[in-house]
């Protein structure tokens, strides 16, 4: 690596970023990452549970029963910028005002279909209305700007700060759904949705959004503007939390030969480490059950049904599993017989889903007894995962560990080599997906927060290919917050209706049934 400077150093300084840190990362570009040696996919009845109604119901009311009593708090990744949402949008409106084409033409040379579909269908989208009085307070006509085709006109209106400015939104700030008289944004939905099952105790419904710094204001003003209503109608109370990505999870960027890449100025060029880096957001987090979910997998009132069971069961699940654990626990403390190993070495391998190794069964009973400690002794996640019907992502799996021990993970394709024919044919084999719907237990038995830092497998990291003002440069993603930034801890895998799952990744996933008013 090159020498750092003196103005290296102080730019360390300032984001708080060790110089051996750097140097760490630099090495993760020259040796890559290892692929993860999945064994078999995670299926139904090995690896996932599957919940008739009745125990989905048992699960809803233990969780009803016990939450009035916890700290519960829902914590909502909303920094993403909405650009790739509207990704096409931006190349109509970059390409098509000089092209010389008609718009008909234009859609189908650049097969842009998504764009023809938009207009086609922009009086079903909950900010048709914002966008015409932006039109309106300018003494313009959106309905006249639609007839006379002046389509890149409007799709700047909607893009660009001269209107509605959502190229440079958070998904979060995007109005989403229609209602009588209003609309929802994103952040809205999570509100509306967090008063059906993230009540804990004195009624405090607690929602933590992660933001990126200059739109923190507007999400603070949103939820002040809507939580009064919904305090009103569920009796309870709203606490809005933000957090900030920290700097000092921002990884270096290198060029193809593995050195730092500097700007004009002759600083480092630094990029944002990936979901992976809010790990610490969430272990900075006060809460006795944490709830996670994705930022546009919202749908409307009259189908949250579904994800309200379902949110609430999983819930359920957890705090039985984290009084089974801590059970498990105090009775080693009191005594250390086979007995007591072979009860709770079942119930690791069962219930808690992580395989022994072969070498553990050769140990002394002290050795398997702290094996079994270390195992138990873990922040817990429930993840909901959905039949697989194509979406892009990863799925659940189990993963060998470097010690033998089989333990459930969420693996995305990049971190499986699939040039190995069995490991294409493991993968391929997958039947579920995760859509990110998570229920989390982050305290010990004596109520102290674990440090989450030392459930991170540091080796599961992403590099991936940029570009920056022409130059192509690598850039390093930190373990994913679901996938290698959880992998050691206790997961367990539980099948949701398909129905819990409404992303929107572009635009047109607004008209879909599930974003779409009550018929």
């Amino acid at each position: 690596m090159d020498l750092l400077t003196e103005q290296d150093l102080e730019q360390l300084q300032e984001k708080g970023i060790a110089p051996q840190e750097v140097e760490r990362q630099v090495e993760c570009f020259r040796q890559g990452f290892p692929a993860l040696d999945i064994t078999a996919p995670a299926t139904v009845g090995d690896g996932i549970v599957r919940m008739d109604a009745a125990q989905a119901e048992h699960y809803r009311s233990l969780y009803a029963e016990r939450s009035p009593r916890l700290d519960v708090l829902k914590f909502v990744p909303a920094s993403g910028a909405a650009t790739r949402m509207f990704k096409d949008l931006f190349v109509f409106l970059e390409e098509y005002p000089a092209s010389g084409l008609s718009f008909q033409q234009f859609v189908e040379q650049r097969k842009l279909p998504g764009v023809a579909k938009f207009f086609e269908n922009i009086r079903r989208f909950a900010f048709f209305d914002e966008l015409a009085a932006v039109y309106a307070a300018g003494g313009d006509d959106l309905e006249k700007r639609l007839a006379q085709g002046d389509y890149a006109d409007i799709v700047r209106k909607v893009l660009t700060t001269e209107g509605l400015g959502y190229g440079q939104l958070p998904k979060g700030l995007v109005s989403f759904h229609w209602y009588p008289g209003k609309v929802r944004k994103a952040a809205e939905e999570h509100l509306a949705e967090g008063v059906e099952y993230a009540v804990g105790a004195s009624r405090k419904v607690r929602l933590h959004f992660t933001v990126s710094p200059e739109h923190q204001p507007l999400f603070e003003a949103l939820l002040r503007s809507v939580s009064p209503e919904a305090e009103r109608t569920h009796h309870v109370s709203v606490e809005a939390e933000f957090s900030v990505q920290s700097p000092s999870t921002d990884t270096i960027a290198v060029d193809a030969d593995n050195r730092p890449v500097r700007d004009a100025q002759g600083r480092l060029v630094f990029r944002p480490g990936g979901h992976g880096a809010l790990i610490k957001n969430l272990g900075e987090v006060e809460a006795d059950v944490v709830f996670i979910k994705n930022i546009d997998n919202v749908v409307p009132d009259h189908l949250k049904e579904p994800t309200v069971l379902y949110k609430q069961a999983l819930g359920g699940y957890l705090l039985e599993l984290q009084q089974q654990v801590q059970e498990y626990l105090s009775a080693f403390e009191f005594e250390t017989s086979e007995e007591n190993l072979s009860r709770a070495e079942d119930f690791v391998q069962g219930k808690l889903c992580y395989k022994l190794p072969p070498a553990y069964f050769d140990g002394t009973p002290d050795q398997r007894k702290a094996c079994l400690l270390q195992v138990l002794d873990r922040p817990i996640r429930v993840c909901g995962m959905v039949i697989n019907e194509g979406e892009p992502g990863g799925g659940p799996f189990w993963v060998r560990g470097a010690g033998g021990e089989q333990t459930l993970q969420v693996v995305e394709s990049a971190q499986i080599d699939l040039s190995d024919p069995e490991k294409r044919r493991i993968f391929e084999a997958s039947t579920h997906f995760n859509p990110v719907d998570l229920v989390c237990a982050l305290k010990d038995r004596q109520g102290r927060r674990y440090d989450l830092s030392r459930y991170v497998d540091p080796q599961t990291g992403f590099i991936s290919h940029k570009s920056l003002e022409g130059r192509e440069i690598k850039a390093l993603e930190r373990p994913g917050l679901w996938n290698g930034a959880m992998s050691r801890w206790t997961t367990v895998f539980v099948e949701v209706p398909v129905e819990t799952f409404n992303p929107v990744k572009t635009v047109n996933d607004l008209l879909r049934p599930a974003h779409q008013p009550e018929a």
